[in-house]
């Protein structure tokens, strides 16, 4: 479908064989943030956990650090503070850096979202480019971030994306386009164009780590879901990715699930931001009858609809 918030824009795509250079950057672990959404306690949590790891790590946002704040001192701080790490543009970002590309929120929703949800999100973009347009260099600054990154951690090659291999709002990171039969048949084409070893994602808002032995070599996918929010039912904790050449219990926050790769350990881990002050962020912005309140409120006091073993299964 091409209305607004249910396609792809040309602009957002690129090709497998894009991953095929040179790498941008070497840590020895890498933090992986996705889908801050403008929540200034997670962005606190996600730099406290850099600050805990040893040297030569780097905390990642792989874009949609902005949405919910719409406050324009809250967007300045964020945008600020993002900028300071390596980051890229997802949807959101991309769509502000622009005046308006018929894109709606450019989150190219599937058929299992309502209409109304995007028209409900198409909506907070459309208020969140408001208090972009008030901050004259934002648009500019956010437009010349990339939409992918390539890292060498441990000698293995990492694919930073905020959709998928092939589009910046790509859905086949997902669990669901993970588990289709079909699906180990592009991802052998992926790896084999990209000579990516470890993808991190995020835009599914949704979590999921999979592994696969594909004739090409190895694969893993990782999709940390949303940082800002709650990920699993009954959770109020965000989730961000750490891949590393060292292992997880050297990690301030505790692990929810993980797998080897080579001599990496690549691990979904909790991060625990301050809630009652997440929460009163949101509910400033975004109070009873608002249209984020509508679609996020539930998951913000409580979590989502899904559970540790469809995003993990047998990595738990």
């Amino acid at each position: 479908m091409n209305s607004p918030g249910r396609f792809c824009p040309a602009h957002y795509g690129y090709a497998p064989g894009d991953f095929a250079r040179a790498v941008d950057f070497v840590a020895d672990t890498l933090i992986v943030v996705g889908g801050l959404y403008g929540n200034l306690a997670a962005l606190d949590a996600a730099e406290a956990l850099l600050a805990a790891e040893a040297d030569h790590a780097r905390l990642v946002f792989n874009g949609d650090f902005h949405w919910f704040d719409i406050d324009p001192d809250d967007f300045a701080a964020i945008e600020a503070r993002v900028l300071r790490h390596v980051a890229l543009r997802g949807n959101v970002e991309t769509e502000l850096a622009g005046d308006d590309s018929g894109a709606g929120c450019g989150c190219a929703y599937p058929d299992n979202v309502s209409d109304a949800e995007v028209a409900r999100s198409n909506a907070i973009l459309e208020r969140l480019r408001r208090t972009a347009q008030e901050s004259p260099a934002s648009p500019a600054r956010l437009g010349r971030l990339p939409m992918n990154r390539v890292a060498e951690v441990g000698g293995l090659r990492i694919g930073l994306v905020h959709g998928d291999a092939e589009s910046l709002a790509g859905w086949r990171f997902s669990s669901e386009a993970l588990d289709r039969t079909e699906a180990t048949v592009w991802l052998n084409a992926v790896r084999q164009a990209s000579g990516i070893d470890v993808f991190a994602s995020s835009h599914t808002c949704l979590p999921t780590l999979r592994q696969f032995a594909l004739p090409d070599g190895a694969l893993t996918v990782i999709n940390n879901g949303a940082a800002g929010m709650p990920n699993f039912a009954g959770t109020l904790y965000g989730v961000a990715t750490r891949i590393s050449t060292r292992p997880a219990s050297m990690c301030k926050s505790p692990t929810l699930y993980g797998v080897r790769h080579g001599a990496l350990h690549i691990d979904a881990v909790a991060l625990h931001y301050d809630r009652p002050a997440w929460q009163a962020q949101f509910l400033r912005d975004w109070p009873e009858g608002s249209v984020a309140h509508a679609s996020y409120w539930k998951r913000i006091a409580g979590g989502p609809d899904y559970d540790l073993v469809s995003a993990a299964g047998e990595y738990l």
